[in-house]
């Protein structure tokens, strides 16, 4: 009997090792067939894709929810000011199956906006704020956007834009 339970453990095992194992490619295709339209960066150390904010919503979820793809931690979400667009940055991971993802989104510089993620992974819901207070990105639907670091009166002067101007302490980018 313990042999049989042997051979069904390697069985699985096996199965789990190829899922383990998939190349950054074959992400590339699964991903493909969820968003057609997703554009990939070359010469990354982690897949890196861009898509537009209006797709990111269903995307999320599919990743989070997908069977093989179980993209289940997000473990970095930051904002980059490139003065003439914003962009998005979601670190995403799997810990079942080790597959790594990096995710951006253009936003537009004058009115940055992009849906919240924070009811797929819970751990984006401070991520955000952090992004809303130093950058302006507001989060739609997010369930309670509003500072997190920087003191009342902060509200609005995004001190990580680059046209951030601080005539106290002299600062000017």
């Amino acid at each position: 009997m313990s042999s049989e339970l042997s051979i069904t453990y390697n069985s699985k095992s096996k199965t789990l090792n190829s899922q383990l194992n998939m190349t950054n490619d074959e992400l590339k295709s699964e991903l493909l067939l969820l968003q057609p339209s997703l554009g990939f960066e070359e010469g990354t150390e982690f897949l890196t894709m861009n898509i537009d904010p209006e797709a990111w919503p269903l995307f999320a979820k599919q990743l989070h929810d997908k069977e093989n793809l179980f993209f289940n931690y997000l473990f970095c979400l930051t904002c980059i000011d490139w003065k003439t667009h914003l962009t998005m940055v979601y670190h995403l991971s799997s810990l079942r199956y080790h597959h790594n993802l990096v995710v951006k989104s253009k936003l537009d510089r004058n009115k940055p906006e992009i849906e919240t993620v924070c009811r797929i992974w819970k751990t984006a819901e401070f991520h955000e704020r952090e992004v809303y207070e130093l950058f302006g990105v507001n989060f739609l639907n997010h369930p309670d956007l509003r500072l997190l670091i920087l003191p009342d009166g902060w509200e609005g002067k995004n001190p990580l834009r680059k046209d951030f101007e601080d005539p106290v302490n002299m600062i000017r980018l």
